[in-house]
């Protein structure tokens, strides 16, 4: 079984009918699905697994519960450092989930620095990730760091600065010169 990390923006109340789809397609497969707990994507993709009834999700939270697990399904804590606040906080949860994923699929706004760092997190591990740019109505996929750097030219240079603040250092020096 296949484990495919699904995400997105914080901003996304309404997954494009493709993803919707393409989430039909992994619940037929019977792939495992790694999600996070927040609002958002992560929170639409789980009521769209949640209405199929489906087992095979885990959800990964960095509170001492999640903020939403729409399918009573397992829940994975994962502690954040001690003192960290914003999207420091998730960070820990948001590198598991991509650690255990074969694949990933993210429903991204064009601009939310913390579902890039997640594609990029695929990206560095050579990890396919479907990406679903409602900014730029298109859907790409990205398997290394040069692709994660070709979607990005697109979001522009203040986003990238914002991903950037967000890496690791070791995810830092993943990118190119």
């Amino acid at each position: 079984m296949s484990m495919i990390f699904i995400g997105g923006s914080r901003e996304i109340f309404e997954l494009p009918e493709p993803a919707i789809a393409r989430i039909g397609a992994i619940v037929a497969a019977e792939h495992g699905v790694l999600v996070g707990d927040a609002s958002g994507a992560d929170a639409e993709a789980q009521g769209l697994l949640a209405g199929y009834k489906y087992e095979h999700v885990g959800v990964f939270h960095a509170g001492k519960e999640p903020h939403n697990n729409l399918g009573d399904w397992a829940a994975y804590h994962v502690p954040s450092p001690a003192g960290t606040h914003g999207s420091w906080h998730d960070a820990a949860k948001d590198r598991e989930m991509a650690r255990r994923a074969d694949f990933g699929m993210m429903v991204w706004d064009g601009a939310s620095p913390g579902t890039a760092v997640n594609v990029l997190r695929l990206a560095i591990a050579n990890k396919p990730c479907v990406i679903y740019d409602l900014a730029r109505g298109r859907v790409a996929t990205t398997y290394n760091v040069e692709d994660w750097c070709a979607m990005l030219r697109h979001a522009g240079p203040d986003i990238r600065r914002q991903a950037e603040a967000r890496m690791t250092p070791d995810e830092r020096l993943a990118l190119p010169g």
